[in-house]
């Protein structure tokens, strides 16, 4: 079983930077896949990023790509989501999330496609004047 905890979040301009962290513990494995997802007010959550935890194979949504950049590094068991050229669209509550398998583990070229088990609590992002 996982745990994972968010942070990160917060007020920004249009045009800015914020760097999402997500701390992962519990027993992982090298067929772990991590994602993360968000959700506005008033709409379905959608897959943002994907990343395997082993050859960090990627994925992004499409509104994103060039913009957000997912890392990890699995010896620290962290899991990051830098978004930068922030709008004011990207709003909303931002979820860390994890899967374990099959092997080989991928990312969907859509991260909602990707199945998850385990979620953290979220951290809100807002880009606001």
């Amino acid at each position: 079983q996982l745990q994972l905890v968010e942070s990160g979040g917060g007020l920004v301009k249009p045009g800015g930077s914020l760097r999402l962290s997500c701390e992962v513990s519990g027993v992982t494995s090298d067929d772990d896949r991590f994602g993360w997802f968000r959700q506005a007010p008033g709409k379905e959550r959608e897959g943002v990023s994907c990343i395997t935890r082993i050859g960090a194979r990627t994925s992004y949504l499409n509104s994103v790509k060039d913009r957000f950049t997912i890392s990890r590094d699995s010896a620290k068991n962290m899991v990051w989501l830098y978004l930068t050229d922030l709008k004011p669209q990207d709003t909303g509550v931002y979820f860390c999330a994890a899967n374990r398998g099959p092997s080989p583990v991928i990312c969907s070229e859509q991260p909602s496609k990707d199945p998850y088990v385990y979620w953290g609590q979220g951290t809100q992002v807002t880009v606001s004047s």
